[in-house]
């Protein structure tokens, strides 16, 4: 219901194209982050298999780095997402 409302106001107000850049910006946020993600998980695992006595560090860095990929990712979902929701 909300949203089928929001879809006719934005096309009688001719801003439906900018409504539909931020719903891309926000999936391509998503998508970079999943892509990033999975690579620092790969890298770990990798640098694990080539040092492990050095693993506890290692998943302690590759824990932190995901997180702030992560944070940065549900930022740019929000800020996408408001824009398509705020007037």
């Amino acid at each position: 219901m909300l949203l089928s409302t929001l879809l006719q106001e934005a096309a009688a107000s001719g801003a439906g194209a900018g409504y539909g850049i931020a719903a891309l910006g926000a999936g391509a946020a998503a998508i970079g982050a999943g892509i990033g993600i999975g690579r620092i998980g790969g890298s770990a695992l990798e640098s694990m298999a080539r040092q492990p006595e050095l693993l506890n560090d290692l998943r302690a860095n590759m824990i932190l780095t995901a997180a702030l990929v992560e944070g940065a990712a549900f930022f740019a979902m929000v800020v996408g997402l408001l824009v398509i929701f705020m007037k």
